[in-house]
């Protein structure tokens, strides 16, 4: 199959004149997705009321519309499931790989992970009071650090900030040879890279569905648990409709079969809509395809930016196979610059202390984009345009 990106172009509600770069943030928002959400809303919600939960098939969408996400990266079906948040889900795989290994006390991460992963180990060590203990390292030291002491290495298999990438499959595999349990965060990858979570022998995956995936705000995150370990894993947090006969109303808690024993509380319906609108864009469209495209977008925006604006910095690996879908540029007025691009049209993102983050996708930019956008940052960096009162008054998001 090959690719037709002006056809997915077609699918986005994208405001006249923007250049729009922040998708590994939040994605755009797919044409179809408002129209399926007000038939949710009228015609579900409105029309059919709670016996939508059978007849519009509500209770049965965390699990089929999350095998539409798995199949995007590589998970054999029926092993993905959608709801709650990227936190929860991290919580859950965690507390679910400690109790696979529990002589050994140390969760390893790299210090490129997400902070809300390592907020959630935290917390996780705290209250169960067993003496594990958050070990984090520098991403080029992880191999180094797999030992015997080691009982899950969780990472996120693209840097937030840098665009690094993990090898998923040499540090799975340098991981299960010590005995180890991987735990893999696909907030950066899901809809950016190919993923092989069947490939590579991921133990479990997280992931969110409001960056590449375009599900939009609060869309729901998911929990792909492998095959091996699914019949084992015991729920940390045993919500209702993670049990075995959730309408038996049994005074304890039996898990459910298989992934839908990672099910916690009520499915978001009309998020889960919204999604089901985004992941219709995705039927015609080749992963690969999106790799090879976004590479080239890349390596477009980074040679104009590292030739023509000296004064910012590659932060992203230069190698672009070892790079995600975003390129990232450091400045120590990075937040200003963001907010001088977003003035002119182009919007990307600033990430503390001093990272400006674009997201690059072919599911609607293009090269023109790509080279606009650099034309525009330049045009900033020379005249020092950023270095206005009004681009360096930091707002709540950034």
């Amino acid at each position: 199959m090959t690719t037709d990106f002006q056809a997915t172009k077609d699918k986005f509600h994208l405001p006249a004149g923007m250049i729009y770069l922040d998708g590994n943030s939040l994605g755009p928002l797919p044409k179809a997705a408002a129209a399926r959400v007000n038939q949710t809303v009228a015609n579900e919600w409105g029309d059919m009321l709670i016996t939508s939960w059978n007849k519009a098939g509500w209770m049965a969408q965390p699990t089929a519309l999350a095998d539409r996400v798995g199949a995007l990266i590589g998970a054999e079906p029926g092993h993905t499931v959608l709801g709650d948040t990227l936190s929860i889900k991290v919580y859950q795989a965690l507390a679910a790989a400690i109790d696979l290994t529990p002589m050994r006390k140390v969760i390893l991460s790299d210090t490129g992970n997400f902070p809300t992963d390592l907020y959630m180990a935290e917390g996780l060590i705290k209250s169960l009071d067993r003496g594990h203990q958050l070990k984090t390292v520098a991403p080029d030291d992880i191999i180094d650090a797999l030992d015997d002491t080691v009982g899950v290495l969780m990472l996120t298999q693209v840097d937030y900030r840098t665009g690094r990438m993990h090898d998923m499959q040499a540090l799975t595999k340098a991981a299960h040879a010590k005995g180890i349990i991987t735990i893999w965060d696909l907030a950066h990858s899901a809809g950016a890279i190919p993923v092989n979570l069947q490939g590579c022998n991921a133990d479990f995956a997280i992931g969110c569905t409001y960056k590449y995936l375009n599900g939009g705000p609060g869309a729901p995150a998911f929990i792909y648990v492998a095959p091996k370990h699914i019949n084992s894993t015991q729920p940390a947090l045993s919500g209702w409709l993670g049990h075995a006969a959730p309408f038996a109303f049994d005074m304890t808690y039996a898990p459910g079969t298989g992934i839908e024993r990672m099910r916690v509380g009520t499915p978001p319906v009309l998020q889960m809509a919204a999604l089901d609108a985004a992941m219709d864009v995705w039927d015609a469209v080749d992963m690969q395809d999106v790799r090879d495209q976004c590479f080239a977008f890349s390596e477009i925006l980074i040679s104009e930016i590292t030739t023509r604006c000296p004064d910012l910095q590659l932060a992203s690996p230069r190698d672009g196979a070892l790079r995600g879908s975003q390129v990232s540029f450091s400045h120590p007025e990075g937040y200003a610059i963001v907010q001088a691009l977003i003035a002119q049209g182009v919007v990307g993102d600033f990430r503390a202390p001093n990272i400006i983050r674009f997201g690059i996708t072919p599911l609607y930019l293009t090269q023109s984009d790509i080279t606009r956008a650099a034309d525009i940052l330049c045009d900033i960096m020379a005249n020092r345009t950023w270095d206005q009162p009004q681009f360096k008054v930091k707002s709540a998001v950034t």
